[in-house]
């Protein structure tokens, strides 16, 4: 299973809704419920069709999201990836990880406008 985004949330209903609003944007999405169940699909995927970008809750059940994001770029250093939290001061936790951190909630435009620039950039910056 490939796509060009692996969104990662515990959160039911948080992921079917990001996902509807990047599906119906033309993006294929794929959603794990974990940072475990993510890097498992992960080494799933394919170089013909790789995930080209990670979004990601902080907190989750099992890894958290700053264990995830640090075990991501050991495998795929120059992964895009973008941080989703309702804590602000969370973002402390991704320092030195080249992340883009957003809190919650991200309208549904600008999460469509920021996965676009992502998606054009060879890596994620810290915001």
């Amino acid at each position: 299973m490939t796509a060009d985004i692996l969104l990662v949330d515990d959160n039911a209903i948080q992921a079917a809704t990001r996902k509807a609003i990047l599906t119906r944007s033309g993006r294929s999405v794929m959603v794990a419920c974990s940072g475990d169940q993510a890097l498992q699909m992960l080494a799933g995927t394919t170089p013909a069709r790789p995930v080209r970008l990670v979004i990601t809750d902080h907190l989750m059940p099992g890894i958290q999201g700053p264990e995830f994001v640090a075990e991501l770029r050991r495998l795929f250093p120059r992964m895009p990836v973008l941080v989703l939290s309702g804590l602000a001061d969370a973002e402390e936790a991704y320092e030195g990880l080249e992340v883009t951190f957003r809190l919650k909630p991200l309208p549904p435009d600008d999460l469509l406008d920021l996965v676009r620039t992502l998606l054009m950039e060879p890596i994620a910056k810290t915001a």
